[in-house]
């Protein structure tokens, strides 16, 4: 049997059908009125960190997706990309979004991060956020990463686990 070697490019197509067929089968299967649209975008912005690929969904079901911090929308790009299992080598990071809600979800928590380092600073005290998951978390992690006053740290587990903001280290007495 002879095995055909697809070119990056050609892998990343071939993930992206498979892709837009899987999310298809579901929205049909599952009674959705929703629409969506595979875009890929070569820079950040457009609710990527980087070069990547965005699934955007729109329609009359695109409250459901964003209900409880849009827990379907996560939980529907999981099941996909697990199923589908996409070169990020040929598509860089594939990201589910719907409305904009990724990068204004990514803008509050900056927003959020900077108002607790400014605490931290003022107060000396160490300041624990909310649960997030991992996308959100790293997102904080990096709005704060310059920031020479504060340092951050993940703790917990699970659906527990947050960033908690503390004082930067005093420089040690070497």
């Amino acid at each position: 049997m002879m095995m055909a070697h697809l070119s990056s490019e050609q892998a990343g197509d071939n993930d992206l059908a498979k892709v837009e067929s899987l999310v298809g089968e579901i929205i049909q299967h599952g009674g959705f009125a929703l629409r969506f649209a595979i875009r890929r975008c070569e820079a950040a912005g457009q609710g990527v960190e980087a070069a990547g690929t965005v699934v955007d969904f729109e329609g009359a079901d695109s409250d459901l997706l964003l209900e409880k911090n849009a827990a379907l929308l996560d939980a529907l790009e999981y099941v996909v990309l697990k199923a589908v299992r996409p070169d990020e080598d040929a598509l860089g990071k594939i990201i589910f979004d719907c409305k904009g809600w990724r990068r204004v979800r990514a803008e509050e928590l900056r927003l959020t991060a900077s108002m607790a380092a400014r605490q931290v600073i003022e107060t000396g005290s160490p300041f624990s956020l909310n649960p997030m998951n991992p996308r959100e978390r790293r997102i904080v992690h990096l709005a704060l990463k310059d920031e020479a006053a504060v340092r951050t740290l993940s703790e917990g587990s699970g659906e527990r686990r947050k960033v908690v903001i503390l004082p930067a280290a005093p420089p040690s007495a070497s």
